[in-house]
């Protein structure tokens, strides 16, 4: 680990360099290199304090060999104190030295479908597009409908929505899989529990030089979009369906009103599939070993089961419970998503320590 910081602490010292020098900003790769300098500097920071902490200690107990019993004891205790920082300090860096995940800082696409239940999951399907909404509103997150199809009873069978503001993906990841409720529906007359499920998808937004689309491959057609039951019909084809012939993804929307909108929105959610598409058929040979604590995200993947009459959330990937079934559903996910991510940072750390 040491010799990896000192190359890093020297990469970073090389870009310094570099970039500090007169007229840097006209270098063709001056913004790639700020960004990786950027991205090094919080490791450096960490190794330099963690290089003045030894130091600190080894002076420390080299004093205390010449001096009498009572300051070789207060020397001694001080060396004691600076082991035990060195020993949190490399902590701090083995976390720091953890592969990132190169999405995290993407916005992405959330896709929410009822599953098995009929009306009943499409109500939950609803109800889980409310609470991504309000969790999406506490963190000052961008909600971008593209399509939403929905039910006479209020329910939604589907809906794709695009998601931006910092860390988007990284903090919507873990809510990919099938969503499990358990609850007694309004029309269950013998007052019997109901179990219907729901499910999400969050996808990483790809950027433009990552997938090769060629509109060759693509079909485009355009439709009436309409609401619940025939309702809020649109006099126009503004609607637009995008088929891609190599995969078979078809993307809708019909959420603006002007087609020239929803055929952009359309474009930017197929990019999102096909790098999804491309990126799991890449990962495929590696998945059984790369399955983590906090799953795999696969959509088949049972996550997370709501239990109205107990007002209690349990997501099986890592076993945690809470139970404000309310303030959860309000977008309060805060708790159950910090405890996913805490899981998978100890999984990588488990990871890191068995190589």
């Amino acid at each position: 680990m040491l010799k990896k910081l000192a190359e890093i602490a020297a990469r970073f010292d090389e870009l310094t360099r570099r970039l500090d020098a007169p007229e840097a900003y006209l270098d063709a790769d001056y913004a790639r290199l700020s960004k990786e300098r950027a991205e090094l500097g919080e490791i450096v920071t960490a190794y330099r304090a963690y290089e003045r902490t030894q130091k600190e200690m080894e002076a420390a107990l080299a004093e205390a060999e010449g001096e009498s019993e009572e300051m070789r004891e207060l020397l001694l205790e001080e060396a004691h104190a600076l082991k035990e920082r060195l020993k949190e300090e490399e902590a701090a860096l083995k976390l720091l030295l953890l592969p990132k995940d190169k999405n995290d800082e993407r916005n992405c696409t959330l896709e929410i479908r009822a599953g098995a239940g009929g009306e009943e999951a499409a109500l939950f399907a609803y109800e889980l597009y409310r609470m991504y909404m309000g969790y999406c509103e506490k963190h000052r997150l961008s909600w971008e409908v593209v399509s939403l199809s929905e039910t006479e009873l209020g329910g939604v069978k589907e809906a794709v929505v695009l998601i931006g503001g910092k860390n988007a993906y990284k903090r919507l990841k873990y809510e990919s899989g099938v969503h499990r409720v358990q609850r007694v529906p309004e029309t269950e007359s013998q007052g019997r529990i109901h179990t219907s499920t729901c499910t999400v998808a969050v996808l990483p937004e790809a950027e433009e030089v990552e997938v090769e689309l060629d509109e060759k491959d693509v079909r485009v057609d355009l439709f009436r979009s309409s609401g619940a039951g025939g309702q809020k019909v649109n006099k126009t084809e503004t609607a637009i369906r995008l088929t891609h012939f190599p995969t078979g993804i078809v993307v809708t929307c019909q959420d603006e009103r002007s087609q020239l909108k929803n055929k952009e929105k359309a474009y930017r959610v197929l990019k999102t599939r096909l790098y999804d598409y491309y990126r799991s058929r890449a990962a495929g040979a590696e998945a059984e070993n790369r399955r983590s604590l906090v799953g795999t995200g696969d959509r088949s993947e049972r996550i997370r089961t709501y239990n109205f009459p107990q007002s209690r959330i349990t997501d099986h990937r890592i076993g945690l419970s809470l139970h404000d079934m309310e303030g959860f559903l309000a977008g309060g996910l805060d708790e159950m998503i910090d405890a996913l991510a805490r899981a998978e940072t100890e999984r990588k750390l488990s990871s890191s320590n068995e190589e």
